[in-house]
């Protein structure tokens, strides 16, 4: 049967992650490690096995009312950024330590990435967020000239008439139609 217990689970995950992501000393792994209560950060360089820089919610700076939502991690990815930034680094790789990417863990490095780490990713992602609007909207405009049919479904419903009562009219008209 499945593991159901949530930190082996957990702790497999996380196995699986670290076999394909390694911090180097030019772009350490910025670890995220998350409880109830709090929230962690560490920037590794897995080659000398060193912290080079750390934050959390347990700090007082980084505390606030509660260490264990979104704002917390918000402010702890801003303060790993700077810190990462004040000893020269400016590129990182992303650790989720097996925790789904979403919720403090997606705040966290998305709040990492606005104060200045990994410049570039922002960019494409924005870039890439831009294109598939776009591409969104032509597909739409497609459909709209798509839907353009014959004269009967061109009648624009009167101001007084509701959209259930022009669907009504039309399913009488097909009746008519059908009954001649």
């Amino acid at each position: 049967m499945a593991n159901r217990n949530r930190p082996e689970v957990r702790a497999a995950v996380h196995r699986r992650i670290r076999r394909k992501v390694r911090g180097t000393t030019s772009r350490p792994r910025l670890a995220v490690y998350r409880s109830l209560n709090h929230i962690y950060a560490q920037l590794i360089d897995d080659e000398k096995a060193q912290t080079l820089a750390s934050a959390s919610t347990i700090e007082k700076e980084l505390r606030g009312s509660s260490g264990g939502n979104v704002a917390a991690a918000k402010r702890v990815g801003q303060a790993i950024a700077e810190r990462a930034l004040s000893a020269g680094i400016d590129q990182v790789v992303f650790d989720r330590g097996g925790y789904l990417y979403h919720g403090r863990v997606r705040a966290l490095t998305d709040a990492a990435r606005a104060a200045g780490l990994n410049k570039g990713e922002t960019a494409a992602a924005e870039e890439a967020a831009a294109e598939k609007a776009a591409a969104e909207e032509a597909s739409a405009q497609a459909a709209s000239a798509k839907e353009k049919s014959p004269k009967k479904a061109k009648e624009k419903v009167s101001k007084g008439e509701g959209a259930t009562a022009a669907k009504a009219k039309k399913d009488g008209e097909a009746k008519e139609a059908k009954e001649e």
